[in-house]
């Protein structure tokens, strides 16, 4: 009967670190999990990354050479992917479809929430007032940003 083998995460000072789009991920992570650390990158899109360039979803993130990374990097800065997998559909800027990753994605979301609070949208009001804005319940959730209650203060004192 075969053994299992224990995993063990080596230390952070053996791992080599790979930058790619801007974000150092570790280097003992196969390619497929190791794109899903990027933010705008899905399983989805680290599948169908690793389907169209061809590459390994089984070999190391370190194995690749530097070429190949930036082979990778300049397919994720303009995507040929399906239109179901993009991040933005019919983007409020421009009407296109586009996938935003990385940094630039953290900017656009920021931008999007201040125009929804400029132009007083309801959306916007919900996110001034830091209550849940997709339709959830705020009855027994969403207690955490509230100010302690009156009740609760006097019985403190």
């Amino acid at each position: 009967m075969e053994e299992k083998k224990e995993y063990k995460r080596k230390k952070e000072e053996d791992v080599v670190l790979v930058r790619v789009l801007g974000k150092d991920i570790r280097g003992d992570i196969k390619i497929r999990s190791a794109l899903t650390k990027i933010n705008g990158i899905s399983w989805a899109i680290s599948n169908a990354v690793c389907k169209i360039l061809e590459l390994d979803k089984e070999k190391k993130i370190q194995d690749f050479e530097k070429d190949e990374l930036a082979r990778i990097e300049d397919f994720m800065k303009a995507p040929e992917l399906p239109v179901f997998l993009r991040n933005r559909q019919k983007d409020f800027d421009s009407g296109e479809d586009v996938h935003i990753s990385g940094i630039d994605l953290k900017l656009r979301t920021e931008f999007d929430l201040k125009r929804l609070k400029k132009i007083k949208s309801y959306k916007g009001i919900r996110h001034i007032v830091g209550l849940p804005v997709r339709g959830q319940r705020t009855k027994s959730n969403f207690r955490k940003n509230r100010k302690p209650s009156v009740a609760a203060a006097k019985k403190k004192g």
